[in-house]
């Protein structure tokens, strides 16, 4: 027969049992520390991660963006270079083109001059300096004795209302720069290649003679009551 449970027995084992139960849940206790550190040092570590790849992100886009930056720098060097070239050129382009137009009206203001107009002095690219002053005239040309006159004639591809304003100019200050010609009465001619009717109104209504191009030959383009200033 087995010996029957005492109360020391039933003390004795229950003693055991919280012995157990203070075990298990210190057990418990120390792996849920152990657990939220490990979580931690994971959220730390992904956490950590995660700037070094946007740090490494950034970076590659600063280093993407300072190179385009670089690279938009030198296209527009290069092109402002371009447009610096391309300005050199037009401008030489111009010039040649004015001389090309000076040299191709100056054969028929000849005729015009001498023939219609009795000039017997006539001068291409007059160039005049007086002091700091200067004056450029196209075609000059005089004629002195009875006729005692003469005529400015500025040359325009194109022709334009500034155009009138620059020969005007040059009209007003004729005597200036030609104190020797202040006797004669002066006349303005504006030739052109080209130019439209409201500037070649313009051009009559202000007195002047209108010269333009016509089978590579320029002629006066005046109505038969035109009446000139004078200068």
């Amino acid at each position: 027969m087995s010996q029957p449970i005492t109360i020391e027995d039933i003390y004795k084992l229950f003693e055991q049992t919280n012995a157990a139960l203070e075990r298990s849940s210190r057990e418990f206790d120390r792996r849920i520390v152990e657990s939220r550190a490990e979580a931690e040092r994971a959220a730390a570590e992904r956490a950590a991660e995660a700037e070094r790849v946007a740090a490494e992100r950034a970076a590659e886009a600063e280093k993407i963006a300072a190179q385009r930056a670089a690279e938009a720098e030198k296209r527009m060097a290069e092109f402002n270079q371009q447009m610096k070239e391309l300005g050199k050129q037009i401008g030489g382009l111009g010039a040649k083109f004015g001389s090309f137009t000076e040299g191709l009206a100056l054969p028929s203001m000849t005729k015009i001059l001498g023939d219609r107009f009795g000039m017997e002095i006539i001068m291409p690219s007059v160039r005049i300096r007086k002091g700091k002053d200067n004056l450029e005239i196209d075609v000059l040309a005089y004629a002195n004795g009875d006729i005692n006159t003469a005529y400015v004639v500025e040359v325009k591809s194109h022709a334009k209302e500034e155009s009138i304003e620059q020969l005007k100019t040059i009209l007003n200050n004729f005597r200036y720069f030609f104190p020797e010609h202040s006797h004669k009465t002066v006349y303005g001619i504006l030739a052109a290649v080209d130019i439209a009717e409201n500037v070649k109104a313009k051009v009559l209504q202000e007195g002047l003679y209108c010269a333009r191009i016509s089978d590579d030959t320029f002629a006066l383009d005046t109505p038969d009551d035109f009446q000139p200033k004078t200068w």
